[in-house]
């Protein structure tokens, strides 16, 4: 059989990669590799072009894992001023096919093909075989995405579940979300679980006046680009301990595994939940805590339901990657 090269993307907000791939060597061993600043580039053709400029090289097919809603072959980039189109990617680049899926969609398709040190067990729970799953995100954005079992194999259920409305479930979460309301107008569970959200608790802590900012915090806040890593390092630093970081994070944590559950609830994710995205594995110590896992299964009558899914964090950081070269090169999710 003819070796067969694909062109695979993780295209985010923040950062793209792409990536070789030959039908010979797989989803997990590319032949080039190359990772770009997203907003350094007018769109994704741009970068296309310079992936091949730089390699040497072509493929015939392409599949591009994109954070945003794709619907008939065009994408619109949530946090970038990008509209990547199938049809005119493939007609630009002399591709026999291109494929637009949901970022979240290929992250699915990467857990085939995870190791054990990919991934790291919240809860153990029970594991229901053909199972639907479940995958939260947090990163630039909130990535939400359910996969039902067909009896032969998992297809994807895409979603934007990321944008639905925030329902505060304590009075310090419904005063975040009047906070939210002034500076945002509509409040998504978006912009509190994700790295823009991160920054957004952080002022609403401060604003209050309950927690002091610290002088050297303020220092490092103002020398970033993003404040989201400082305010993460400061509250996991054991050394110097930050009350309004960890505050911070516990929040963070605890409204990400609310809003895991109600997704684990709306997909009747019994297969399992895995939390993928940026953040997840910096903060594992924080989420091995007990806020996670009780907001997760807090859901009244349905929390013994809760407490029986297996709940996961994918460590991989190129799994949206791997999947996007899986699902390019026609490999099935037939189980995780």
């Amino acid at each position: 059989m003819k070796n067969h090269y694909h062109l695979a993307g993780d295209i985010g907000g923040t950062k793209t990669i792409l990536a070789l791939f030959s039908s010979e060597k797989g989803p997990l061993k590319p032949l080039h590799e190359i990772r770009y600043t997203s907003s350094s580039y007018p769109g994704l053709d741009a970068i296309i072009r310079d992936f091949f400029s730089q390699t040497k090289a072509s493929a015939q097919t392409a599949c591009f894992g994109v954070a945003g809603p794709v619907r008939g072959g065009r994408a619109v980039i949530t946090n970038l001023p990008w509209q990547p189109d199938s049809d005119m990617l493939q007609a630009s680049h002399g591709f026999t096919q291109v494929t637009l899926i949901n970022d979240l969609v290929a992250t699915g398709y990467a857990i085939p093909h995870l190791e054990d040190p990919d991934i790291h067990t919240l809860n153990l729970g029970m594991q229901t075989s053909g199972g639907a799953l479940g995958i939260i995100a947090p990163g630039t954005g909130l990535g939400e995405v359910v996969f039902t079992w067909d009896g032969s194999r998992y297809l994807a259920v895409p979603s934007e579940g990321g944008h639905v409305d925030f329902g505060p479930s304590s009075a310090t979460e419904a005063r975040l979300l009047d906070f939210l309301k002034m500076r945002y107008g509509h409040v998504s569970y978006d912009r509190i679980c994700s790295g823009p959200g991160l920054s957004a608790i952080y002022d609403f802590y401060k604003s209050s006046g309950e927690l002091a900012e610290p002088d050297w915090l303020a220092e490092k806040l103002a020398a970033a680009d993003d404040p989201a890593p400082v305010i993460v390092s400061a509250a996991l630093d054991t050394r110097e301990s930050c009350d309004i970081c960890i505050k911070t994070l516990r929040m963070f944590i605890s409204v990400l595994g609310a809003e895991a559950g109600n997704l684990a609830l709306k997909g009747l994710t019994t297969g399992g939940m895995y939390l993928g995205g940026g953040i997840p594995p910096r903060i594992l110590s924080f989420l091995e805590e007990e806020p996670f896992m009780d907001s997760f299964a807090s859901k009244g009558r349905m929390s013994y339901l809760l407490h029986d899914i297996p709940v996961r964090v994918i460590l991989n950081p190129k799994a949206a990657l791997i999947g996007a070269a899986a699902f390019g090169l026609g490999l099935e999710f037939v189980a995780p």
